[in-house]
Order: structure tokens, then sequence, then C-alpha cells
């Protein structure tokens, strides 16, 4: 048998194919022997026919042969689309993505292939397709697709031991930390009570060392708070004096300022800038009358 790299079960799809197609194919030529006959039966009836008879039969015999073949080249295009359907609907269901070389169905090399295993091996297979008689494409229960699934099976199931064995182990490790803890916390409990009469004496001694220490502390506040109260009276007197002499300053200020001022009213720039301003204020009222002039009534 032709070998075209599929399995026993692939081999016989296809086999199931291909004797679909040769049935179609027969019926087909078949129809057209059946208008050939028709027109033999039909049209050759006389001994002798003109030219225009003649291209008038051919004519009409060839639009029939023509919707014969065409019906058949459109049927099997349709039905291939079917049967790819079938193949990519039951790769989804594997979540495969299946990919067609369109460029290989002209190969003439393979289609000579095809063509050989169509004759020699079409006839030894009858027996294997009386076993797959249905049409409809079985799930994939075996071959490359079901290898992969397995293996990536195998794997996850290898993984999920190892996880096991892991976690496990640190089950383990963690009950061992408790017991280290559990131990260690009683040890610390027997630590504290056997130290706390030692502490408690200690504790009772330095408690008397800070209450003598609040009392000192407490002394020499109230020394300092005294302290503190002359030398408030002291500032608050000195604070007293400042702000009389701040205004003492500002007055005397205030009349150098105005003396200032004084003098330099007496200046001639004074007098000269004063002249200035008194004679635009004059051309100003000048031309504003002469404006009035040019302004409408109302």
């Amino acid at each position: 048998m032709a070998d075209f790299g599929f399995n026993e079960h692939h081999q016989s799809e296809i086999i199931n194919y291909m004797r679909f197609a040769r049935s179609k194919r027969l019926l087909r030529l078949k129809a057209i022997d059946s208008c050939f006959e028709e027109l033999k039966d039909s049209r050759l009836v006389e001994d002798t026919y003109t030219v225009d008879e003649v291209r008038d039969m051919l004519d009409g015999l060839q639009m029939v042969v023509r919707g014969e073949v065409e019906m058949e080249l459109i049927n099997t295009a349709h039905t291939n689309v079917l049967l790819l359907r079938q193949l990519f609907s039951q790769a989804e269901k594997f979540y495969l993505r299946l990919q067609s070389d369109v460029s290989e169905l002209e190969n003439r090399e393979l289609l000579e292939q095809v063509a050989e295993f169509e004759k020699t091996d079409f006839k030894i297979t009858n027996k294997l397709n009386q076993e797959t008689s249905k049409l409809k494409l079985a799930p994939l229960n075996e071959g490359g697709v079901s290898e992969l699934l397995n293996k990536e099976i195998a794997k996850l199931q290898e993984d999920n031991d190892k996880l096991k064995s892991r976690l496990r182990t640190l089950e383990s490790q963690a009950m061992s930390v408790l017991d280290e803890k559990a131990k260690l916390e009683r040890t610390l409990k027997d630590l504290q009570r056997t130290q706390g009469e030692q502490k408690l004496s200690a504790q009772t001694k330095e408690i008397n060392n800070l209450e003598d220490t609040v009392a000192a502390l407490t002394e020499d506040y109230e020394r300092s708070l005294s302290a503190n109260e002359a030398t408030q009276k002291e500032l608050k007197e000195s604070l007293i004096t400042a702000k009389h002499e701040l205004l003492r300053v500002q007055e005397q200020l205030s009349l150098a300022e105005k003396e200032l001022e004084k003098k330099f009213q007496q200046t001639a720039a004074y007098r000269n800038m004063k002249e200035i301003l008194t004679k635009k204020n004059e051309q100003i009222k000048e031309i504003r009358k002469r404006l009035q002039k040019y302004e409408p009534d109302d």
C-alpha cells in the first residue's frame, strides 16, 4: 500500500472519501453519457444534415455538457469545504491550529501518487472500508494528537507528584519549626520565672533611687522658679524703659523729617518745578476749552 505518512485509521478515512468522490464522479459521467445518448436518439434520425443543423446540435450538446461539468466542479468544491470544516472542528477540540498549503494542491508528483494509490490499493482496502463505512469522521483517538496529549498529561502528573513531595517536605519542616518554637517558649518562661525574684529586688532599689532624684529635682525647680520671678520683673522694667526711649527717638525723627521738607521747599529746584507744574495746568485748561467748542450739542 502506498505510504502517505498516515496511520491505518487515517488511510481508512482517506479511502472512504476517495470512494465517495469516485461515486459522485461516476454518476456525473453517466449523466454526460446520457446527454449524448439523448442527442443520438432525438436528433440523429436523418441520413444527412446541413451545417447549420449540425452546429445547432453541437451547441445544444455543449450547453448541456458544460452545465453538468460545472455542477460537478461546484459540488466537489463545496464537498471539500465541508470536509475541511469537519477537520478544523475536530482540531479545535484538542486546541490545535491546522494550516493548509494551497500550492501543494497542484503538485503533479503528489497528484500522480494519489492516482497510483487509487488504482493499486483501492480494492485491497475494501474490507477495511466496510468496517469504517460511515462518512462522518470519528474523533481523533490515536496518532500524533493523542500521543502529544498523553505526553502532556504524563508531564503534568510528574510535576504534580513533585509538588506533592515538596509540600510534604515543607509540612515536615514546618512541624519541626513549631516544635522548636514550643521548646523555646517553655525555656523562656522558665528563665523569666527564675529571674523574676532577682529583678524584683533590683527594681525596688531603683525605684527608691528614682524617688530621691525626683525630690532633689523638685527642690531645684522651686529655687529656679523663685529666681525666674525676680528676673522677669527686671526684664519687664527694662522693656518699659526701652519703649519710652523708642517713642522719644520716633518723635525726634518726625521733627527732623519736617525740618528737611521745609528746607527742600525753600530751594530753587523746588520753586522751578512748581512753576512748571502751574504752566502745565494752565495749558491743559486751555486745551479743554478748545475741545469743548468741537463737542456736539447733546
